[in-house]
This record gives C-alpha cells, sequence and structure tokens, in this order.
C-alpha cells in the first residue's frame, strides 16, 4: 500500500439492495459488503413456516443453520467488489432461486459436503440513530481484526484497519486480491420499511444492526424474527439466546455455537440429527453472537396492535446485553 493508494480513495454514494420478507422489506449494502447474506438467508425462511415450529426449538434453530449454510457458502462464492467483477446479483436474490436452495434442506438430518470459503474474526462498532423528524441513521465503523492491521501511520493516533484480510488467493476467485479492489467484508447497517407497493413512499420501521463478522447476516435475521414471527420488542429480540453457525477449516466442519437459555433437549435433538454442537455457550465467550442496537418506529411488531394504524410514531429502542451499549433518549 502507497501513499497514493490512500490519496486516490473516495468514499461512494451507493444503492442499496433489499428484499421482502411478507409485509417488510429489509434493506443492505450492496457487495462489496456481506449485506447480501441477509438478505439471502431471509429469502431461503421464507419457504418454512417459522412460526409454527417455535422460538428456539430444535426444528427451528435446524431450519435456521441449514439456511446458513447455504448462505454462507453463496455469499462467500459469489461476492466481491462490483467494480471489478459482474455478479450475478439479480439471480441471487429471486425467490426462485431461493426456494431451489430450500429444496436441499431436510427438516430431520444435517446436509453433508457444503463447504464456504474462509472466516475470520472482528472488531467492530455499530450504531442507530432516528430523530424528531424520521429521519434515520444506521452506522458501522470497524478496524477488523483487533487493533486492524497494527500499523499506526506516524503522528496519528489510530490504526490502519486490515479488511483486506477477507479477500480471496485464488486466482479465479470472483474476491481475488488485486490493485484497487475492495474486499469482501462484513460490514452491513441495516434498515427496515414496509413493503409498499412502488407507486408509494415506503415507510421507515427501523434502523438496525447486529456487530461480529461473520456472525451480523445470522444476527440481523435472529433478531428481526424475533420481531416479526415472534412478537418481541427490540429489547426482547436482542436480549432473546441466539445460534451462531461457524466453519472450521482445519477439519472442514461445521459448528453450531449455542448460546446459554436454549434448551439441553433441543441440543440433543440437533445432535441426533447430525449438527455438531457447542452448548452452552456462557460467560464472555457469549460475545461470539455479536452484539447488536435497534430503534423501531412504532410497534409493528406487536401481534395485538392494528397494523393499519399507523398513527403512532413513537420509538422504541433496544441494546445487546453483551456489550456496553444503552438505548437513550433526547
Amino acid at each position: 500500500m502507497t501513499l497514493d493508494d490512500l490519496s486516490s480513495h473516495a468514499s461512494e454514494v451507493i444503492t442499496p439492495i433489499s428484499t421482502e420478507y411478507k409485509s417488510v422489506r429489509l434493506w443492505e449494502p450492496p457487495p462489496n459488503s456481506q449485506g447480501l447474506a441477509a438478505l439471502l438467508l431471509l429469502n431461503i425462511l421464507e419457504n418454512f413456516s417459522l412460526k409454527a415450529f417455535g422460538h428456539n426449538s430444535s426444528d427451528y434453530i435446524h431450519v435456521l443453520v441449514e439456511a446458513v449454510r447455504l448462505t454462507l457458502t453463496d455469499s462467500l462464492r459469489y461476492l466481491g467488489d462490483p467494480n471489478h467483477v459482474t455478479l450475478p446479483l439479480e439471480t441471487l436474490l429471486d425467490k426462485n432461486y431461493s426456494h431451489q436452495r430450500a429444496q436441499r434442506i431436510s427438516v430431520d438430518r444435517a446436509m453433508e459436503g457444503v463447504k464456504p470459503g474462509q472466516m475470520t474474526g472482528s472488531d467492530t462498532v455499530y450504531f442507530c440513530v432516528i430523530d424528531s423528524q424520521g429521519n434515520a441513521c444506521s452506522f458501522v465503523n470497524s478496524n477488523y481484526m483487533g487493533f486492524g492491521s497494527g500499523l499506526v501511520p506516524k503522528d496519528c493516533g489510530f490504526p490502519l484497519q486490515n479488511r483486506g484480510a477477507n479477500f480471496s488467493l485464488h486466482r479465479n476467485h470472483l474476491n481475488c486480491v488485486s490493485g484497487g479492489k475492495r474486499p469482501y467484508h462484513t460490514i452491513m447497517p441495516a434498515l427496515l420499511t414496509d413493503s409498499a407497493a412502488k407507486s408509494q413512499k415506503p415507510q421507515l420501521l427501523a434502523a438496525l444492526g447486529v456487530m461480529g463478522g461473520f456472525m451480523q447476516p445470522q444476527g440481523h435475521v435472529q433478531v428481526l424474527l424475533n420481531m416479526l414471527e415472534f412478537g418481541m420488542n427490540p429489547q426482547q429480540a436482542l436480549d432473546a439466546p441466539r445460534v451462531y453457525v461457524q466453519y472450521d477449516q482445519k477439519t472442514e466442519e461445521w459448528w453450531v455455537n449455542l448460546e446459554e437459555g436454549i434448551d439441553q433437549q433441543v441440543a440433543e435433538e440437533l445432535t441426533r440429527r447430525g449438527h455438531k454442537i457447542n452448548w452452552p455457550i456462557t460467560g464472555h465467550a457469549r460475545s461470539q453472537f455479536g452484539r447488536g442496537q435497534i430503534i423501531t418506529v412504532g410497534e409493528w411488531w406487536n401481534p395485538s396492535v392494528n397494523q393499519d394504524d399507523h398513527s403512532t410514531r413513537v420509538l422504541w429502542a433496544g441494546s445487546d446485553p453483551r456489550a456496553d451499549g444503552c438505548a437513550q433518549g433526547y
């Protein structure tokens, strides 16, 4: 990296990508962000009756885990810098494609032979703000691994990030390292709107994010489903025990990490179905399940509230107990 590399770098105004899930639309940053992974995950899960499974039941977690495996495999294969490679975004986000992927999932047995690319760590900060006029900011900043690259520019008080760690070294890969190219990265602040008709302006429902490397799309979807499918308020949705699906490069095995609070019987049943389970994850190790913040506009997540009444603009906020953030009015 040279000084010219840095001086010629510029920020970009980008067009977000999105998908519909029932009555809402989730908006994420486009590639080279892994926001695509959250959308792919939602599209696959839309093919299952998640509410009928029950929150954090063995059926629910099994289907979630299998969908995550398919999603990470696709995103790590097809995601890169759109200024350097052609990405099949329309195909990947097509509902027919996700339906085909969902058909690979067996309800009673874990899939075999699903392999993603390399996964590494995270060191990230997320916050969201909504003002009295309804303007929202969903924001992520990250050095990535620990203190990033560990390189501190002379006379500066910050280290340079090391997002290049997620480049591929395979020559023909879409995300192969190259000069002037941006790597696959895990940063993905999100916004949620209603699924308004094209002739209408979408109404903001939430600003949300869950930090934590490759946990981020998994965290986004789990927290969102806690509200959409199970009627939890923002704080309850963040408090609920989570699942983290992780790939071990050395053994080429998928591991399912279950946070304390998930029933032992569920862990045992998932083991029977062929998953490799770490349970219960307690104490400081719970940081692997991400750290999220949410602000919602109104009570669209509350099944007892008339959803046709859009008169209320009360803001609800939640802050993850796994971190040191807080929900605050001003």
